[in-house]
């Protein structure tokens, strides 16, 4: 019988070694074996707890961008102004338990299940309004009519920086993607509408 209490462990530990074993494969072809030895359980309880392998990788990004979301929100309340907001919207995108190895890779995969599973597509476009209002919100009183256009290229950067570096063999940099990222958004930012609050 399992013992009370350790289900919320063990679904934690096979969502880390979830994330863990598509980092290290590249691929979601990876034995349901492997995700379950790593996790310390045997693969009938990951079965158990979070169904079929593509299940388990959905319940793994779900994860994933519900801790994203909480960590924007905390960066967002505790920045000052639009300018601050959006420099922490950036930071949390890069910061170093979104922006590694493992959690790249799962993007990469995302990206792909996404075109043909209807669940992977509707986390997917959650993901991205979320993104681009959070952007909208805080451009429009420093660049007007010109935020949608700025939150959107935006966003594609933060996408290509995760693309570029799932495709690269060192560690992720994720000083040099905020970096770029916040290159060209102080770029936007210095050339303001007329009547915009700086």
């Amino acid at each position: 019988m399992p013992k009370v209490g350790m289900e919320p462990i063990r679904r934690e530990a096979l969502i880390n070694a979830i994330i863990a074993e598509i980092g290290e494969a590249g691929t979601l072809d990876v034995p349901v074996a492997r995700i379950a030895r790593r996790a310390g359980v045997s693969s009938a309880l990951a079965h158990h707890y979070l169904g079929s392998k593509e299940q388990m990788f959905l319940t793994a990004m779900r994860h994933t961008l519900a801790r994203y979301r909480a960590d924007v929100v905390q960066a967002l309340a505790a920045a000052d102004g639009p300018r601050a907001r959006l420099r922490a919207i950036v930071a949390q995108s890069f910061a170093p338990g979104h922006f590694q190895r493992g959690t790249i890779s799962a993007w990469m995969n995302f990206y792909a299940l996404a075109h043909a599973h209807p669940v992977a597509r509707r986390l997917l476009e959650i993901y991205r309004r979320r993104l681009r209002s959070n952007l909208r919100h805080d451009l429009r009183p420093l660049v007007g009519a010109r935020a949608a256009g700025v939150a959107d290229r935006v966003a594609f950067l933060i996408d290509g920086a995760y693309l570029n570096e799932g495709l690269g063999e060192a560690p992720p940099d994720g000083a040099g993607a905020a970096a770029h990222v916040l290159a060209y958004l102080d770029l936007e930012l210095s050339r303001p509408e007329k009547g915009s609050q700086r």
